[in-house]
């Protein structure tokens, strides 16, 4: 099982048994490199922990204060003396990215965590006879009693959204640990309990007004990357261009006097794939070395297989692929990246916002009506910002085929379901399994939090604990498939913290995407960044190379023997596909991860 995860930790190895527990731990050494070894033993407790805690220096000299004495320089023996200090409330109280399973030989119970935003993976089977966790879901699946089978209600979920809520997994019988949530197991009485231990608060700040709110953002985001730059090995920034990598890079430049790399990927087949020139920009702007690699064709179908085996199950895009290839690069040089992933969840950064509240604002002027109360954007104010939609035609003509004014739920509902397109690709026997019903009601339980009122809060609410989650997984399995730790300063419990309790009308005033955030980033950013409109976010140009030599790669493996014979896909129907793939398609990567899937996995 350990071996299954060497890429995660090729730096250092170690193993805890008593009796019938096991671990085992693999090490990637960041911080303390001579004494911070795993499993660590503190008189009754043990611990395997990956991730990072950031904040422990403080808490180190907290627990100092209170009269612990430290044998390492680690983080790791933090988070062994704050559980000693405060029990279960020590892990409200980590600022960091983590999933840890910590011992107590004495009471025989066991406690397994994950960090606020489940930027670390954690996973759990469980039968009448044992319990397995591990980082990643092949470590399970190697354990010689564990097989590996489809849990269909997940796939269902995969097609709909191309990630999957909730703790499932594509694997029956393997949950994750949901991000903000601990186990505590009782090992004698083989019991256990869940616990949720943050969840945003959005409960209303009225009182402080704009000025105050963009100064604490200022303050949280430049303290969030100082203590995100602690390391004992080198450290560098991923740099697309977008604001979010650009902020991050260039108030890390300002604590990294010795010099700053950055790596920025980018493919040659047109501007439209190429945000360089920008990230240029800023990598000059702060005196920063810059590293940009172009993956190629023969790259992308020589590594997918590869990369499916990485990633456990079907991911969300193909951006996958170039993430892979910049970390590849960034490995080769640092040991230590620091991204923008959150950002767009966090202040509201999805052009579908904004389609989203074009339909409530011309609800309401048509009805005089409105459905959250307040005014947070009218026909009028949004009118300013709707140049910056017109590339997503063809998404907002499919919207609005469907029932427009229906329920907030049920609109976004459409907004991010890719379904339609892509059941067309499946079986008679398939579809007739499929219920969208059963679906939208595992998607209203996360939309519909009791605590959001508006509809900017539910749409980003959702996208924080609906697709954030797979994006983070991609995050995870690209660095760490490399042995590269990445790390993304913008998931910081005090900045959603505070975000969250800003009014929607602040935050999306004028229907301005991630208005708090620009307003924070305004003396930060230089100017053709702060001022782009053209948001990209990763694509690849996998319908241009359907027509060229990938074409043959993906019909080797969508219309091989082994596909046809599963009896999953209709062939005519994916032969047309790869022919007539739209640009910046989904359907023909769904299709290829959960065929590549099944072949790495089920069929082994």
């Amino acid at each position: 099982m350990g071996d299954a995860i060497h890429h995660r930790g090729p730096d250092g190895e170690g193993s805890f048994i008593d009796h019938e527990i096991g671990f085992y731990h693999k090490r990637l050494s960041i911080i303390d490199l001579q004494t911070g070894h795993q499993p660590m033993i503190d008189e009754e407790y043990v611990i395997v922990f990956n991730g990072e805690i950031y904040n422990y220096l403080e808490l180190r000299q907290e627990l100092v204060q209170k009269g612990y004495v430290f044998r390492t320089h680690s983080d790791t023996e933090v988070i062994l003396k704050m559980y000693q200090a405060y029990g279960e409330e020590a892990i409200s109280k980590l600022n960091g990215m983590f999933a840890f399973l910590l011992y107590n030989k004495r009471s025989k119970t066991l406690i397994a965590a994950r960090d606020h935003f489940g930027i670390k993976p954690l996973y759990v089977y469980q039968d009448n006879n044992k319990i397995a966790f591990a980082s990643e879901i092949k470590a399970i699946l190697a354990h010689p009693e564990i097989k590996a089978s489809l849990n269909q209600k997940a796939l269902n979920e995969y097609l709909t959204f191309q990630f999957i809520l909730h703790e499932n997994t594509l694997f029956k019988g393997i949950e994750k640990i949901l991000p903000g949530h601990y186990q505590v197991w009782d090992l004698k009485e083989k019991t256990s309990i869940t616990k949720k231990y943050w969840q945003p608060n959005f409960k209303i700040d009225k009182y402080h007004t704009q000025e105050f709110f963009v100064y604490e953002l200022q303050r949280l985001l430049e303290d969030t990357v100082k203590i995100q730059l602690r390391s004992d090995v080198p450290l560098g920034t991923y740099l697309s261009g977008g604001m979010d990598s650009s902020l991050v890079t260039i108030l890390a430049s300002r604590h990294l006097p010795q010099g700053l790399k950055t790596f920025t990927g980018a493919f040659r087949e047109g501007l439209q794939y190429d945000e360089t020139r920008y990230a240029k920009i800023v990598a000059e702007g702060c005196n920063a070395e810059m590293f940009k690699i172009y993956p190629t064709e023969l790259e992308f179908i020589d590594l997918l297989p590869r990369l499916i085996y990485h990633m456990d199950e079907p991911v969300v895009g193909p951006g996958l692929f170039p993430q892979y290839m910049v970390s590849k690069i960034a490995s080769e040089n640092v040991k230590v990246v620091l991204g923008g992933q959150g950002g767009d969840e966090i202040f509201g950064g999805y052009t579908r916002y904004l389609v989203a509240y074009l339909e409530q604002a011309l609800k309401g002027a048509i009805y005089e009506t409105n459905d959250e109360g307040e005014h947070i954007v009218s026909l009028q104010s949004i009118l300013p910002n709707l140049s910056t939609i017109k590339q997503y035609v063809p998404m907002m003509q499919q919207f609005w085929k469907k029932e427009v004014f229906e329920p907030m739920d049920r609109r976004y509902f459409h907004l991010i379901d890719r379904s339609e397109s892509a059941l067309e690709l499946y079986t008679p026997e398939f579809r007739g399994q499929y219920c969208r019903d059963t679906i939208f009601e595992s998607f209203q339980k996360v939309f519909n939090h009791p605590d959001t009122r508006s509809y900017f809060n539910k749409m980003t609410h959702f996208d924080m604990f609906g697709s954030l989650p797979g994006l983070l997984h991609v995050e995870d399995r690209v660095s760490m498939a490399v042995s590269l730790e990445s790390r993304v300063p913008l998931l910081d419990k005090r900045i959603v913290d505070l975000i969250s309790s800003i009014t929607a009308s602040m935050k999306f005033k004028g229907a301005e995407m991630k208005y708090i955030f620009k307003r924070a980033a305004k003396n930060i950013l230089p100017k053709p960044i702060l001022d782009r409109k053209d948001k990209m976010g990763f694509p690849v140009p996998l319908h241009q190379w359907a027509k060229n030599g990938a074409g043959d790669f993906f019909k080797d493996v969508l219309l091989s023997k082994q596909c046809r014979e599963r009896g999953i896909f209709d062939m005519k129907q994916m032969e047309q596909l790869i022919d007539k793939e739209r640009a910046f398609g989904r359907s023909l990567w769904g299709a290829l991860c959960i065929e590549l899937w099944f072949q790495k996995f089920i069929d082994n």
